[in-house]
């Protein structure tokens, strides 16, 4: 069968630690400048109906390098535009590249889109998850600090797309989440009901950062959310990441965000620019984990 990554869900704990431990490989194969074009001739659809910086440049160079190609399909320059049935448009562009990678609002249009593709779906982003993501932010830690397994990680902000895959993460890796919200931003019942004891809410910020080993969050307005900018900004007071909530970690705990961030709104400047931060790393390890799914998935 065709397999798919549309959550850290759809791999084994076991699949998710090895792509890990590939990407580091990766990395030092790409720094040795060594060639890798383990993929050569493979062709990667990369299909984006929300914009992107990160995702985009990650996954074109990173099927470069392990020698294949990509072609940028905005939906407006597809039939998609003109209503052809996103069933239609997956039966077609399957038979004619290796991998597709879709970044999108609805999450089921992933999954209808996957359910009638020949090859690998990767999810670039949904209103439900970033897998992709959390590859490269489990990469990080284990660069920095070894193991997550019995870590406690704080999320404090929106429990948006990327909150729902730490939730994921915390079941598959084996740490313990702590989620900081404001009432009525939190994660989706459902996803945070499967996690059990991996992941719970708490009261406030200060209490999820407290000995935390890793504090995380992320813009309160997602795209799409940018009338909700005023209204989320008034409800998310008190919910920036700034050195009192550093200094109430863990004495080596270190602070990620996927990026775009708003300095002085979700994270102060002097953490996302401080020592604990790994945000740039954090940022380049997409090209390599991302790399090591594409490898997994093409075989």
């Amino acid at each position: 069968m065709t397999r798919h990554f549309l959550s850290l869900m759809d791999c084994t704990p076991k699949e998710l630690r090895m792509l890990v431990e590939r990407a580091v490989t990766l990395k030092a194969i790409l720094r040795r400048r060594e060639p890798h074009e383990y993929l050569r001739g493979s062709s990667l659809a990369l299909i984006f109906e929300k914009s992107s910086t990160r995702t985009r440049v990650s996954f074109e160079a990173g099927i470069t390098q392990l020698g294949g190609n990509s072609m940028f399909l905005a939906p407006a320059e597809l039939q998609l535009g003109r209503g052809e049935p996103l069933e239609d448009t997956a039966r077609v562009i399957s038979r004619m590249v290796d991998a597709i990678v879709i970044r999108t609002h609805e999450h089921a249009k992933l999954t209808a889109f996957a359910a009638h593709s020949q090859v690998p779906v990767i999810n670039a982003l949904t209103d439900r998850f970033h897998p992709c993501q959390l590859l490269a932010d489990m990469q990080t830690y284990f660069e920095h600090r070894g193991d997550i397994a019995g870590r406690t990680v704080a999320w404090i902000g929106d429990g948006n797309n990327v909150c729902q895959s730490w939730i994921n993460a915390a079941r598959q890796f084996g740490f313990t989440l702590r989620i900081a919200t404001p009432p009525g931003y939190g994660p989706d019942a459902d996803i945070l009901s499967a996690a059990g004891d991996a992941a719970r809410p708490v009261a406030s910020p200060e209490e999820a950062a407290t000995g935390a080993d890793l504090i995380v969050t992320d813009t309160w307005a997602s795209m799409g959310q940018e009338s909700e900018k005023e209204v989320r900004t008034r409800a998310f007071q008190g919910f920036c990441v700034d050195t009192r909530l550093m200094e109430i970690a863990a004495p080596d705990a270190l602070f990620m965000h996927c990026l775009p961030a708003y300095r002085g709104v979700e994270v102060a400047a002097d953490v996302i620019d401080g020592p604990r931060s790994v945000v740039w790393d954090e940022a380049e390890n997409r090209l390599h984990a991302q790399k090591a799914l594409l490898e997994f998935l093409l075989g």
